[in-house]
């Protein structure tokens, strides 16, 4: 959970903003309750009167009430209605909030005094009395309060509510004696109310709408941030990191798992902010409208919290398994979508179809008792909710029943109630997801933090190889330049480098290996041993060898795919790891012993070293490769789709098209790992010719399994067990090394081996 809460802290400001505005919803939706129970106690049940305090009271009753209050309270409420019209009647001057308030707590008790002694006839009686006797001077004021001091103390001792109620009363029986309609008074409260009540509705939904875009932005900014900080982390990666994950693994961490994240993000910034939002202020309200039935609610919450917390201990170890047996249904699927060829050849459909089956049906299994575990928490849920508001109208009625609970009141506490219980509801539903999303995170976290095996140096010496680079361009002739020729046509200019016959200078591209040992992570033997040799620009270095010998091992050292285990490899006398892998890798053309092509078109694929590829070195590439005559057949030449994977070309294309985009890259070093075994032996041949007069300057090295391929390089290595068991030209391999003359006897004629051993053209 916390990883989520970290991708969240990236969007703090946004986060900030939703809370701002989740707080405006939730003082408006609680808002709401208080402004029905206002409708219910004040608008219906006391027509429209609010408080103690009358708008105009007629000078006999003002004179009746001061009966009841002290000389300085008298002056007070004198004070209080200084007006008088032609009817005796006395209007309520204009005053502050406070001052209204203190003078509803003045007139509240002698009200409702007055009104219980109004409504009988042996208490009117008695006021009427009392008033004639101090009006005659028979009785003072200060007797006639001692006498009534008991009735005083009793109404004292009746609730709050019962003495709001009959204060009220006398108000309306006030206005009624002195005309006023109280259906007018009633209708304008009810407007007043309701008019409030749909600005907050309004203002409820903006603030929701406006909190879901911002809410969505969020959640799909960081799906998206998390997408490309996962891709360039993945890209980073050697063969040991993806190994370590497997393909199909990295796959459902940058779909499925930042998918979950993201869901969940969407539903913590909507509900689970929102929800103690509500609940905190809701419980607020509950003690304002009564605390005697609060107890309902700590009930309510212990066992909601209960239930989360039992879903939570069961369902997460669960989930951690369901992304597993997602990644090893998308291992089966990949599997079985690339080898989709060779099962139809092996007739394994049903034994693949029997690997699916389990793969999906553990993923079922686990996920149906995920679901279901979630379902039995609805119910669960849901009865909470229910048995509180059956519990909160029992005890409630029994409060309205004794006049200690309004009606209003009563229903206002069921709402925030249910507005508390729904808060951990919200909590209960998103835990449901929580515990997926949260393996999730961890799993895309995993991958974030994975360290790298192999880093640039901290201090690189790209700069000392950009000037070895530059120094030895400057010694080439215009037409040697590796990938020159005429850009205007496109046709390659005849060198006369080492390849051609003649001898090239020494330029930059020296590439010396050192003693090289390599091992594998995890290893126990190595792969390579003690390997030496120079391979220089202008010659063909070639490497054969039998089958898990080492060969590609060493030509993926090169680039830096893994680096030595002991020794070093050099270029133009720097070692590779004291360079950056940008600019190591932006002097290699590489040709994977597997031609690799991208979804796009010829051209794409063909430039795809950049936009320092022109359409020249394009085509001129193509036509080195042996590759210009198919694209030229095409209808859409060069604008010709290439589906994924180069699936829509045969292999002997792929292979070419391959080998064209590593020479228009204009490379130093040329890496081909096997690159022409899907050719012919006369596309091979003819491929080879116009490579070597077009790349007389650069340093070549190549991986091949037919001696065909290789019989004009200049430096041939023999591997055997991942050691160099012999080195020299055909001839001179032919002669000293005996496991070369095995590789040639088996591929070669006894008159073409004689020939080459008798000091013949290689050629012939």
């Amino acid at each position: 959970m916390k990883n989520i809460f970290r991708f969240l802290s990236e969007a703090k400001g946004a986060v900030a903003a939703i809370v701002l505005l989740l707080i405006i919803q939730a003082y408006c939706d609680l808002a709401l309750p208080t402004y029905t129970s206002d409708l219910l106690n004040v608008g219906l049940q006391q027509n429209g009167i609010e408080d103690a305090v009358p708008q105009t009271i007629r000078g006999e009753s003002l004179e009746t009430l001061e009966f009841f209050l002290t000389e300085e309270e008298a002056q007070q409420l004198e004070a209080a209605y200084p007006e008088t019209d032609a009817d005796g009647i006395r209007a309520l001057r204009e005053m502050e909030a406070d001052e209204r308030e203190q003078l509803n707590s003045l007139l509240a008790l002698p009200e409702s005094v007055v009104f219980q002694m109004q409504n009988s006839e042996e208490g009117a009686a008695m006021l009427g009395l009392a008033k004639a006797a101090v009006r005659m001077g028979v009785m003072s004021k200060e007797t006639i309060l001692g006498q009534m001091q008991e009735r005083l103390s009793q109404m004292e001792d009746l609730s709050d509510t019962f003495l709001e109620q009959a204060a009220v009363g006398y108000v309306s029986a006030e206005y009624e004696a002195q005309g006023v309609s109280l259906n007018d008074i009633r209708n304008a409260y009810l407007f007043k109310i309701g008019a409030k009540m749909l600005v907050m509705a309004l203002v409820m939904a903006l603030v929701a709408i406006l909190t879901g875009y911002i809410a969505a932005r969020v959640s799909a900014g960081i799906g998206r941030d998390l997408r490309e900080r996962l891709y360039t982390k993945v890209m980073s990666f050697t063969s040991a990191e993806i190994e370590q994950f497997s393909t199909a693994s990295l796959i459902t961490r940058c779909t499925n798992d930042i998918q979950q994240v993201q869901m969940l993000i969407v539903m913590l910034l909507r509900m689970v902010t929102y929800a103690p939002i509500l609940a905190a202020a809701g419980v607020i309200k509950v003690i304002q409208i009564g605390s005697s039935m609060s107890w309902i609610i700590v009930l309510a919450v212990i066992a909601l919290g209960i239930c989360i917390a039992v879903l939570f201990a069961v369902a997460y170890p669960k989930f951690k398994i369901m992304q597993q047996l997602v990644d090893r249904l998308n291992l089966v699927s990949r599997e079985m979508l690339t080898g989709v060829m060779p099962i139809r050849a092996f007739e394994r459909q049903k034994h693949e179809e029997e690997r699916f089956a389990k793969a999906n049906t553990d993923l079922f299994r686990t996920q149906l008792f995920t679901n279901r575990t979630m379902t039995f928490m609805m119910p669960v849920m849901m009865m909470i909710m229910n048995g509180v508001s059956v519990l909160i109208v029992w005890v409630g009625g029994h409060g309205v029943d004794t006049g200690a609970v309004q009606v209003g009141d009563l229903t206002a506490f069921i709402t925030y109630s249910m507005v508390i219980i729904m808060g951990f509801l919200m909590l209960s539903m998103i835990s449901i997801m929580l515990p997926r999303a949260g393996v999730a995170a961890d799993r895309i976290e995993e991958v974030l933090e994975t360290e790298i095996s192999l880093k640039d140096a901290p201090q690189t010496r790209d700069g000392e190889l950009e000037k070895s680079l530059a120094e030895s361009r400057g010694r080439m002739p215009e037409q040697n330049l590796p990938g020159s020729g005429d850009r205007e046509t496109g046709r390659t200019v005849p060198g006369s480098g080492a390849a051609a016959g003649g001898v090239a200078a020494e330029s930059g591209g020296v590439l010396t290996f050192s003693d090289v040992s390599f091992t594998y992570p995890g290893a126990e033997s190595p792969v390579l041993e003690h390997i030496s040799f120079t391979a220089r620009p202008g010659q063909t270095t070639a490497i054969i060898g039998s089958t898990g010998c080492g060969k590609s091992t060493l030509i993926h050292l090169i680039p830096r795919f893994y680096d030595v285990t002991e020794g070093s490899i050099t270029l133009d006398g720097i070692d590779i790891r004291e360079l950056s892998q940008k600019k190591l890798r932006g002097c290699i053309g590489y040709v994977p012993q597997k031609g690799i092509l991208f979804s796009g078109t010829v051209e794409s694929n063909l430039k795809y070293a950049g936009e320092q590829v022109t359409d020249a070195d394009m085509e001129s590439a193509a036509e080195i490769a042996q590759a210009a005559e198919f694209i030229g057949a095409k209808k859409a030449g060069y604008q010709s789709e290439i589906a994924q994977g180069g699936s829509n070309v045969s292999g002997g294309q792929r292979q070419r098209l391959s080998i064209a985009r590593a020479i228009a890259k204009h490379p130093q070093i040329f890496l081909f790992d096997d690159s022409f075994s899907a050719l012919d032996y006369r596309t091979d041949a003819a491929l080879q010719s116009a490579l070597a007069r077009q790349i007389q300057n650069a340093t070549v090295i190549i991986v091949a399994q037919r001696i065909s391929t290789i019989l004009h390089a200049d430096q041939i290595l023999v591997m055997e067990d991942g050691c160099i068991v012999g080195k020299g030209t055909h001839r001179e391999l032919l002669e000293n090394c005996q496991t070369y003359l095995e590789i040639a006897r088996g591929q070669l004629s006894e008159a073409e081996i004689r020939s080459a051993l008798e000091g013949g053209n290689a050629n012939a």
